[in-house]
């Protein structure tokens, strides 16, 4: 069941940025001056992934590419072609012209065609979206929002003289113009950003971000003799079938020992001195998360660690839209589940790996302490620095890794199995310290600087937001 806010009541809260205060303006419906199109029910057996005609469906609007294609004879009345004025009827309403090619016009989104005598197609293109935004947050809605053909129909336009809402078109696409070219170069930032980063933990994980262990030897400042990636892992090895040992001490059923898997060496791909090759079955332990029960989640209680609350920066974040906790009892029932600060976890998950989620690292913050649901994995390392193995799991080569593993499914998984079989370098301890050390400092450069742009990028939506609001109460052009 759902519900549609009532539209006079939207504009009357609020009147002064959709209707204006401009004395001369008149006022008019929707209806009077546009023809509304509903789109079509075309049968969903017929759609296809290529291979006909393009479909517009409601998640297409924003982006003006078509994912769905309509193999069957059509009526062209329903054919959207570019710059068309759509409305998407469920969900957030969003208003859009259409950007793509020629496509047709699917049930729950419909077609705003102006009658460009009385009405610019621009004008209403930049007047719309503020209306919808106030209907779509003003109602309240059980499941999903709708909206019909009549309701946006009835909704009440300012009407100023066709000259004048050319003036105010030309005016706003001026000042547009002006805010994307610093947009753009914020977003270039971004990206060049996004991109340092990336170059930064690649030459961490391959030995060229701070002078190796061998380096250092030779010049003397280092002994000659060192604990290499090698002695290293014959020493991580010992400690691991230790602690397989230790565990088995007290339990009534015996477990074998079961030896790791060992590394797969790339072809034709040479590691610093001192570095060595090895699997993640070699160096850790990885312990699957558990399904607990979504109809236990309460606002209060011991903390439930889900996908949502890895963060693509590597930390775990809690907010209160993506925080669910379960009862005390869980956390008794289930305290070998129970992760704490400085501990690593990872994605086992994802719908797509367009946003590299599945796979995606992060370590628990100080005072974390919370339960590991299922989909996730607990990396528990044996000697090694945690934050070494986050870099290591952030950068490309475990990257390439994940997106290879399953890139056909809808739906995307891997297992700890999966983890186990991956093989990366392995540098001395004392050279991972500095490594750590190195990219934090330079990655905290880059987080002040992330966090400068996204602060103008805000603010650029708000200027935006200032700019239509001054033109639709005459303030912007006269």
């Amino acid at each position: 069941m759902s519900f549609t806010a009532n539209i006079d009541d939207v504009v009357a809260e609020n009147r002064n940025h959709l209707l204006g205060k401009h004395p001369k303006w008149g006022r008019v419906r929707l209806k009077e001056v546009a023809t509304i199109l509903n789109g079509y029910p075309f049968e969903s057996g017929r759609f296809k992934r290529s291979g006909g005609t393009p479909l517009i469906r409601i998640r297409d609007i924003l982006d003006g590419n078509t994912k769905t294609f309509y193999d069957g004879a059509f009526d062209s009345t329903f054919v959207v072609k570019r710059g068309e004025i759509l409305i998407g009827m469920d969900g957030d309403f969003h208003c859009e012209p259409w950007a793509g090619e020629p496509a047709l016009l699917n049930q729950r989104v419909c077609k705003i065609t102006p009658d460009e005598s009385r009405f610019a197609k621009q004008f209403l293109r930049y007047l719309l979206p503020g209306y919808l935004s106030a209907i779509n947050e003003q109602t309240p809605s059980v499941t999903v929002k709708h909206l019909s053909s009549r309701t946006i129909g009835e909704i009440p336009l300012p009407l100023p003289p066709l000259p004048e809402q050319r003036r105010i078109v030309a005016e706003i696409e001026k000042q547009f113009t002006r805010l994307e070219a610093g947009v753009t170069a914020l977003r270039r930032v971004q990206a060049n950003l996004k991109r340092y980063r990336a170059a930064v933990l690649k030459a961490a994980c391959e030995g060229r971000l701070v002078p190796t262990e061998a380096a250092l030897a030779k010049t003397g400042i280092r002994k000659a003799t060192f604990e290499t990636g090698e002695a290293l892992l014959a020493r991580i090895l010992t400690e691991r079938r230790q602690i397989h040992e230790r565990s088995q001490a007290a339990a009534t059923r015996k477990k074998k020992y079961k030896e790791p898997t060992t590394p797969t060496i790339p072809a034709n791909e040479a590691l610093p001195a001192g570095w060595t090759w090895a699997t993640w079955d070699q160096l850790g332990f990885a312990q699957n998360g558990r399904p607990f029960p979504s109809a236990e989640y309460q606002e209060t209680g011991f903390k439930l660690l889900r996908p949502g609350n890895l963060h693509v920066s590597g930390k775990v974040v809690w907010t209160e839209s993506n925080t669910r906790c379960m009862p005390q009892k869980f956390a008794g029932e289930n305290p070998d589940l129970i992760v704490r600060g400085s501990e690593l976890v990872i994605n086992l998950t994802a719908q797509s790996l367009k946003d590299e989620f599945l796979g995606r690292i992060c370590i628990t913050g100080g005072d974390d302490e919370c339960l590991l649901n299922q989909r996730l994995a607990r990396l528990t390392p044996v000697i090694l620095l945690p934050e070494f193995v986050l870099y290591l799991l952030k950068a490309w080569r475990f990257r390439r890794y994940v997106d290879g593993l399953n890139s056909g499914s809808l739906i995307q998984h891997m297992f700890t199995s999966q983890l186990a079989e991956f093989t990366f370098p392995l540098p001395p301890l004392a050279e991972q310290t500095r490594i750590v050390a190195e990219v934090e400092r330079r990655l905290s450069v880059v987080e002040e600087l992330e966090a400068v742009v996204l602060f103008n990028l805000q603010r650029a939506t708000r200027l935006r937001q200032s700019i239509l609001q001054q033109a639709f109460t005459g303030q912007l052009a006269s």
